[in-house]
Parts: structure tokens; sequence; C-alpha cells
């Protein structure tokens, strides 16, 4: 009797709208759910349902422009990043767009809370019954096999043809959760004692040791990191926190005194919180994730501040788990962190490609403020974010954006790529400019291999890498050694430069292989995956380790923006 009363007053609701919003025309549709998922159950009318719109942010390629003027090296705007205000100035919705969605939604008795700094995204909450009729949508219960794990969705969803141009993506609708979206990218083998030769390469500092554990010794000694204290105190280094991974500063105070006896073991993180986001301090509770990025970001760049940013389980971005709530609480702020890395992702083909758009406008909206955004590529290989069936290659999100810095795995004191190392060609981002020559030259030196499995035209990525396997950290009181993209993503987020990508690429002009240190070897090494090899790694850029690993001396020979000193 509840389910058809409401079902009735979503079609009185409809019935009573301005005629120009009864036009409807298909925003967005697949044709099958993701390999996995298969549709289960038909969920209450009265279940309710969290909707986003994503409105049309009304000169973002304003945005991209002044992003590539300030990260460009000889650009005259070099270095001078964004404010708040003039980043929210380019992305804010026009009038008409908010005077014109608000009716629509008035017109179907919903009031939407504004969720971003700058207005472009609304939020609201309404039965399925009325989902369904507001968005022309047939929503559903998909229960993915592998995990148990269901989720509310439809494959396609309209919205009134007058709207067109002025909402972008209505969320969440035809985007899947990965059921794996947040597994960490790491393998944990945890022992009672340390390796053996880590504790060799503390007592006496033998770079040789490496070879079987790395610690932030290894990457001084590798990379030519300084041991030396940061002078720039605005530099910020952020960690992001997902699925209750809390960092334990008991354990960092542990790792510390064993491999960074040299600075205080009393250095720690502050805590940001959202979503509410916590991190509890219990030993059993301490997250390998967590402790891997906040123990590695904090030993590798002496001094440096550092921000815990836990995302807690009480979504506002549906889907997407966090990851756009942490851009917008990140553009909210005056000052957000210099630098940001994150150890997780999803394959692309989850996400729908307008919803991709939107959080990589966000990403573009962070870069221009200065912050240079780090994600894991994934430890897939080619398959994805992580191995499993595929007959074509599976790029990664948000890797495919170009408005970020993915960062594959090497492995081996004489670096080679690491064969779990996602890499490849996004879907839904087109290559862009600064990419042109380095990923031409690459695709022409591989001819015909795997041709048909990979988008051709398509953004490349990684486009750096960092040591990945064997990596020491201490969790629950324990030492033990880790594995993964992970690893190499909070590694290299020691070097803030804002938008990394155009200055990086333009390097071996300036210095041939100024990003491949000597003992770097790329040949013979593959990323396998969707009963293939995946692709080779070359010399220059290649879609396993991307233009290679940091040699922090010649980097910073190379010069620095203006506003942000090298750390």
């Amino acid at each position: 009797m509840f389910s058809r009363f409401l079902f009735l007053t979503a079609l009185v609701a409809t019935a009573i709208a301005s005629p120009s919003f009864l036009n409807m025309v298909v925003h967005d549709q697949r044709s099958t759910a993701p390999d996995g998922f298969s549709r289960t159950a038909t969920p209450p009318a009265e279940q309710t349902i969290k909707l986003r719109l994503g409105l049309h942010q009304n000169d973002i390629a304003g945005l991209e422009d002044a992003l590539m003027a300030v990260s460009t090296p000889g650009n005259a705007l070099y270095g001078q990043h964004l404010t708040k205000e003039q980043v929210e100035a380019f992305v804010a919705p026009t009038s008409d767009t908010v005077s014109l969605v608000n009716e629509w939604l008035s017109s179907n008795n919903i009031t939407p809370a504004t969720v971003s700094p700058a207005g472009d995204w609304l939020q609201f909450t309404i039965p399925i019954s009325q989902a369904n009729s507001l968005l022309g949508a047939d929503f559903q219960v998909f229960t993915h096999g592998e995990t148990g794990k269901q989720f509310v969705r439809t494959l396609s969803y309209s919205i009134p043809a007058v709207l067109q141009g002025h909402v972008d993506v209505v969320h969440p609708t035809t985007t899947f959760d990965n059921p794996f979206v947040h597994l960490p990218f790491v393998d944990v083998p945890k022992s009672n004692k340390r390796d053996e030769d880590a504790a060799a390469l503390e007592a006496r500092a033998v770079p040789s040791s490496c070879a079987s554990t790395i610690t932030p010794a290894c990457l001084q000694a590798l990379y030519g990191i300084p041991t030396t204290p940061a002078t720039q105190s605005s530099n910020v280094l952020g960690v992001s926190g997902f699925i209750q991974q809390f960092a334990n500063k008991a354990d960092l105070t542990t790792f510390l005194k064993n491999l960074r006896p040299d600075i205080p073991s009393t250095t720690t993180f502050t805590l940001e919180t959202l979503d509410g986001g916590q991190d509890t301090q219990t030993a059993s509770q301490a997250g390998v994730e967590a402790n891997l990025d906040t123990q590695y970001t904090i030993g590798v760049a002496t001094e440096v501040p550092n921000a815990f940013i836990s995302v807690g389980n009480n979504f506002q971005d549906g889907a997407l788990e966090g990851f756009l709530d942490i851009i917008n609480f990140l553009l909210a702020q005056s000052n957000p962190p210099t630098v940001l890395t994150t150890s997780y992702g999803q394959n692309e083909n989850t996400i729908s490609r307008s919803l991709a758009n939107q959080l990589c406008n966000a990403y573009t909206q962070l870069g221009a403020r200065g912050t240079s955004i780090l994600f894991a590529s994934g430890d897939g290989g080619v398959s994805g974010s992580q191995s499993g069936r595929c007959t074509t290659f599976l790029p990664t999100f948000p890797s495919g954006c170009p408005f970020m810095t993915s960062v594959g795995a090497t492995t081996g004191i004489t670096e080679t790529a690491a064969t779990f190392s996602s890499g490849g060609f996004s879907n839904f981002f087109a290559r862009p400019s600064y990419q042109s020559t380095a990923v031409s030259s690459y695709l022409t030196a591989l001819g015909s291999t795997n041709a048909g499995k990979f988008n051709t035209s398509g953004r490349a990525f990684p486009d750096v890498s960092a040591q990945g396997e064997n990596v020491e950290i201490v969790v629950g009181g324990q030492t033990g050694t880790v594995a993964g993209t992970s690893c190499s993503s909070p590694i290299f987020a020691s070097s803030p430069l804002g938008f990394l990508n155009p200055f990086l690429t333009l390097l071996p002009a300036k210095q041939p292989l100024t990003m491949l240190p000597q003992v770097r070897i790329k040949i013979s090494c593959d990323n396998p995956g969707c009963n293939t090899n995946g692709f080779p790694a070359k010399a220059g850029w290649d879609p396993v380790t991307g233009l290679g690993t940091p040699n922090f001396a010649k980097v910073t020979s190379c010069g620095w923006p203006v506003n942000i000193p090298p750390i």
C-alpha cells in the first residue's frame, strides 16, 4: 500500500511538472553490467537512493588551459598557481544552469543540497520509485558473483532534453562499484623479526643489501634523495586513507627508530577526517596500506609536514566511495596539501565516462591550485587494477585522467619493471599534448604487437615509477615486507611540483634520460595479462614504468616551479 502511494505521488509530480521537462532523452547507458555482475532483484519502491547531479561547469576548457600554463616550464605563468576563488570561477555553473535545474527538481518536489565549493554538485535523496520516474530509469539490484556485494544501479537513464548542456551526470546510475576498488595494491607477509639483510643495511648502510629489502636508506641511495630536513615550511604531504585503514603512530615510531634514526622518532602526522573518518590507534587495527603510506612519506621526505586524510564510510558520492568527497574536501581549504598520494583505484570500465570526466575535472581544479596528485597505477599488469579475466587490455582509473600523475612499479637494485605494474591506454581520455612525442615513439617501436587490444590514441599511463617490491614496513608492532604500486606512489610523492606531467616530459629534452638513473634497465620486462605478455618495457617512456624512476640531483638541476621549491 505504501509502495503504491509513493508510485502514484511520483506520477502526479511528473504530471504537474513544466511541459518543457516532459521531453526526455537518454543521457547515459550501457548494454550490460560489468563482468562479474548480474541482476538479481528489484529493490522495494519505497527504498531510498541518494543521487548526485554534476552540473555543467562554465569553462572547464579555460581551466585546463590555465593548469597547463602554470605547469609548463618556459610559460610566463609557470608556477603561478591559481587561488581558490580563481578556480571556482572556472567551474561554477552559470545562473541559467542553476535556475533551470532547480526548477526541474522543484517541480518534482525535490530540494537539493549543494555539496561542492563551486556549486557544481547537487545532492538529494528520494524513493527509488521516484528516481525511476524522474530519470526514466529502471533501478535494479546487481550482485557481484565473486564477493556477493550488491548495488542498486540502472543500465540507462534519461534527463529532460532542455537540461542537455546543463546536467553532465547523475550518479550513481550506470557506474558500478568495483568490489576490489579499495583493496590495497599490496601483499603483506608479516614476520616477528626483521629481515637479516634489512638489519644489516641499518647497521652497515650497505646499499647492496637493498637487493632483498627496500628501506628509506635504499631509496636515498638509489634516487639521490637528501637526508637533510626540508626548508620549505609551506609544503604539506597529504596521504589518502580509505576503507577503515588506520595509520598507527606507535608503528611509525618503531619504523623511524629502526630505519630513520637520524630524525626524531616522535615525528608524526596530523589527522584530517571526512565522511565520518577516524584513525583508531589500537595496534590490532593498524592498516597495512595506511602504515605503508605514512611511513614512507614521512620516512623519505625528511621533516615535511604530513597529513593523513581519513575518509569514513559515510560516503556522499555513492559508488565513488569517497574519491570525489576527498577532492571537494581539499578544494574547500584555503591551503590544500602540496602533494596528495593515493594507493587505491579501479578499472576504468566500471565507471561511466561522464562521471570519470567529472572526477578528472576535480583533479584539474586541485592541480591548478598547486597540488601534485599521484595515484598508484594498479597491480594487474594489462588486466587492470588487479589480475582478472579479460580479452582486451583494461586501463585503470583514475590513471587515465590526463591531469594527475600515475605511478608504476620497479624492482631490484638494477631496476627493472615489476611485472604486476599496471599500464596502458585509456578508453575514455585522449592522449594529451605533453605525451605526444614520447608515446608516439613507443608505439612506433611496438609495431603490431597486441594490435586491437588497446586504444592507440588514448592517454597513456603510468607517467613515472618507483620501487614497488620487498618494501619494509611495521604493522601492529611487527615488521614485514610489502609489494605493489601502492608502495611506489608514496615513495615518488616526495617531490612536489604542482601538476607534474608537462615538467617531467620536458626533462629528456633538457637532459637525456634525466629521469632514468644509470642503474636502470628496462629491456626484456613487461606487464602480462589477458593471456598476453602485455607491453614490453623500452628505453624512454613505456606503459609499464612510464618515464622511469626519479634521480633527485638531475631533476633538481633542471629547475622547479618558483612557488614550490623541492622538499
